[in-house]
């Protein structure tokens, strides 16, 4: 079995995911304001701040090696298990040993511990925890508890069970992911199994003809020259109908839908972590398939140049009828991201422009004034 322990997330994929970890994790430590005040002013010892200083560092470093490090890439049960033993042993002897101002450390071991272990060790973790808070709080039942309980163990008993919460729906949210990849290869899958039958149904009967009129046509010559010509007549009459055939199939399967499109880049945008907008439901008017066909390209090039280039962190896609061209659709894509580089037109925005032309379709794209790009295309609808 593997030695990894479930983690809380996913792989932390871009700089901005990054960021954002560690600024949460930053504000979290706020609460590290009472120890390190009662350094300063709680009068101890040179020895006692020293000792103390040092079991605060080893604390931090352990809770964010846990918190940030384990919840980016998984680290293995053996240095898990030995880091929540070091946090829950610190939390236990610096109260004891300097005041019960370090008593809010026992909050960071049950978040710590509700992040990394599996939900019934977690549970466990968290009781045992919130048990060693109390008896440290009241001095093994020497002083009055309210305050204990109010303070820390509440706080200790939220922070916990909302970690184990939080975790529990990131690896369901993980799971799903997973069931859409694995349905869609099924349906890919689907697809190729599909187009391999109407293949064979398409070639299998022209094939054999071809086969059966070739060794017919051998076999005429050079006795029977004429005839030999007109079964290699029929050959080619049957190679054009099948070649005729194929393409049609060929240009049927590569034909993009806008319904497949914006499911595809819907699922491309929450991938890369950006807020999606796109309609739903089918466009406000009817699209033969040949304009259909180029604006569903067009649909997919701009998701991509978002996702892959854009560093947004919004994408918003519309279809509608606009006021001023009566009979006519729009595509508009807009992001929130840097804007164009400034090298001019690509290949893929070329491409879109003349298919787009070829169906009596337009292209036009916008700049932001603060960042961001527009990208519109517009066909005509069936009237």
């Amino acid at each position: 079995m593997s030695s990894r322990v479930p983690v809380i997330g996913d792989t932390t994929e871009t700089r901005r995911q990054k960021w954002s970890k560690a600024a949460m994790i930053t504000v979290w430590m706020v609460f590290l304001a009472g120890p390190v005040t009662d350094l300063w002013t709680g009068g101890h010892s040179g020895p006692g701040i020293a000792g103390a200083a040092t079991g605060l560092a080893a604390f931090v470093t352990a809770y964010v090696v846990l918190a940030y490090r384990h919840t980016r890439s998984p680290l293995p049960g053996r240095i898990v298990y030995p880091l929540l033993a070091v946090l829950f042993t610190l939390a236990l002897v610096l109260p004891l040993t300097v005041g019960l101002e370090w008593l809010v450390l026992f909050v960071y071991v049950a978040v710590a511990t509700g992040a990394v272990l599996p939900v019934r060790q977690a549970v466990v973790g968290l009781l045992a925890c919130v048990l060693a808070l109390a008896a440290v709080g009241t001095h093994f039942g020497t002083r009055p508890s309210w305050d204990v309980w109010t303070s820390f163990v509440i706080f200790c008993l939220l922070g916990g069970f909302a970690l184990i919460s939080a975790r529990k729906t990131v690896l369901t949210l993980r799971e799903l992911r997973e069931a859409r990849a694995v349905v869609a290869q099924l349906a890919a899958n689907e697809e190729r199994l599909r187009l391999a039958r109407d293949l064979h149904d398409l070639l299998g009967h022209s094939l054999s003809l071809i086969t059966l009129k070739s060794e017919l046509a051998g076999r005429m010559l050079p006795a029977r020259p004429e005839e030999a010509a007109t079964q290699v007549a029929d050959i080619q009459q049957v190679s054009r109908q099948a070649l005729t055939d194929v393409r049609e199939a060929i240009s049927g399967y590569r034909r993009p839908t806008l319904a497949v499109e914006l499911a595809g880049a819907r699922t491309a945008l929450d991938t890369a972590g950006i807020a999606a907008e796109l309609p739903h439901g089918p466009p406000p008017v009817r699209l033969t398939p040949e304009r259909e066909d180029p604006l569903a390209w067009a649909l997919r090039e701009a998701v991509t140049n978002v996702v892959r280039h854009s560093g947004a962190t919004r994408c918003t896609v519309t279809l509608q009828t606009p006021d001023d061209s009566a009979g006519m659709l729009r595509l508009t894509v807009t992001d929130d991201g840097k804007g164009p580089s400034g090298a001019g037109e690509g290949n893929g925005l070329s491409g879109l422009r003349e298919r787009l032309a070829l169906a009596d379709g337009t292209l036009s794209t916008t700049a932001g004034v603060n960042g961001g790009f527009t990208l519109s295309a517009t066909v005509p609808s069936v009237p």
